[in-house]
């Protein structure tokens, strides 16, 4: 469930980032393109790096972003990672915003964090812009011309009934989007909803089970999850078999993400007579 908020979120802020954007207060967006491929070490890319251009600056800005399902305390570990991460390919300080999608207990993230040298000579410190979902009012943002905010709303706060919100969202969204956006916003407005609402009627409004296998976007998250289930089980088949592994071993195996070439790899898990054996018959 976790992976399909984070793909969703990521697949919103790819072909909507301009929208996010908004959320947190930016609303003279001329374009924006997703940075994050470029970014050096992959493994421990942010959320997304967007390169925006606003009419008020002659120069782009980046702006990092990082999703967060609920307030946890771990996303400020991870935002300071992201901004050194980014100083030191870029050479230049991101604008960051953390949009948290819904409440959990009492924590909030306090949109700052400091690290400090064991003798404390040195210190770092970051601090960034914070985006509670759920402190948000929906009212203002649903008449907005912009199909990417959409999603995002039924998770506003709001003083409409909720069924008359959800039908607006879903006309706006026949009107303004087609093809294969149309389907997956629809996709992506019921996996976001899952953490506010839980009555199938909300869900029939955007089509239900039907609109979800419809959504390329769904089919994408769910192939991508088979396929990261069965390197899991030829690793553990891998261990199980010849031992430790070295670190290439899994690095390979987690670049194969075609379902047939990872059925041909379980199949020599088994029968390979050692573990070079085995790596013959991986393509990186």
């Amino acid at each position: 469930m976790s992976q399909e908020y984070d793909r969703s979120s990521k697949w919103l802020i790819e072909h909507h980032g301009a929208a996010l954007l908004r959320l947190a207060g930016v609303n003279d967006v001329v374009s924006c393109r997703t940075m994050q491929a470029e970014i050096v070490a992959p493994l421990q890319m942010p959320d997304a790096l967007l390169e925006v251009r606003l009419a008020s600056r002659s120069r782009p800005t980046l702006f990092l972003v990082e999703i967060g399902t609920y307030p946890e305390r771990r996303l400020s570990e991870q935002v300071l990672r992201d901004v050194l991460l980014v100083v030191l390919d870029r050479r230049v300080v991101p604008e960051v915003v953390s949009l948290l999608l819904a409440p959990k207990g009492v924590f909030r993230v306090p949109g700052q964090s400091t690290l400090t040298s064991e003798l404390g000579w040195t210190g770092l410190q970051v601090h960034w812009k914070v985006v509670e979902l759920w402190n948000m009012a929906a009212e203002p943002v649903l008449p907005l011309p912009d199909v990417g905010l959409l999603p995002w709303i039924p998770l506003m706060h709001h003083d409409i009934p909720t069924e008359q919100l959800l039908r607006e969202v879903r006309q706006r969204i026949d009107r303004q989007a087609s093809g294969d956006e149309h389907a997956n916003l629809l996709a992506v407005t019921q996996i976001l909803m899952r953490l506010r609402y839980d009555e199938p009627r909300y869900f029939a409004i955007f089509g239900g089970a039907q609109a979800m296998i419809e959504s390329p976007l769904v089919q994408e998250i769910s192939a991508k999850s088979r396929c990261e289930g069965m390197q899991k089980a030829i690793l553990r088949m891998l261990q199980t078999r010849f031992g430790a592994l070295p670190e290439g071993v899994a690095v390979g195996i987690q670049a194969v993400n075609d379902e047939s070439m990872l059925e041909r790899l379980v199949e020599e898990a088994v029968k390979s007579i050692d573990l070079e054996a085995f790596m013959v018959h991986v393509p990186f």
